[in-house]
């Protein structure tokens, strides 16, 4: 059974920049991909590249952030009133 994300959250917009790589730093090890459940993580040419629209798909975890091993990734969570509602859960 597949669970849809849309029916468990509602989003706020206004949220800005909340995750940047810093394509200097990225090793290309692979943990943001395997770790991010919204596959919102590629490589590219040996760098990991965030999807253009991870404001509308992330849910705001931190798990890349924190499986970054070369500090590489950068997270703070969106501003009070804005990101995602978890409705259910």
């Amino acid at each position: 059974m597949k669970i849809e994300v849309k029916d468990l959250t509602e989003r706020v917009p206004g949220t800005g920049d909340f995750i940047k790589i810093d394509q200097e730093k990225c090793t290309g090890c692979g943990r943001c991909i395997i770790i991010c459940v919204m596959n919102l993580w590629k490589l590219r040419d040996g760098i990991a590249i965030l999807d253009e629209d991870y404001h509308n798909k992330c849910l705001e975890c931190a798990s890349c952030y924190q499986v970054c091993e070369s500090d590489a990734i950068s997270f703070s969570y969106p501003a009070g009133g804005t990101g995602i509602i978890y409705k259910n859960g």
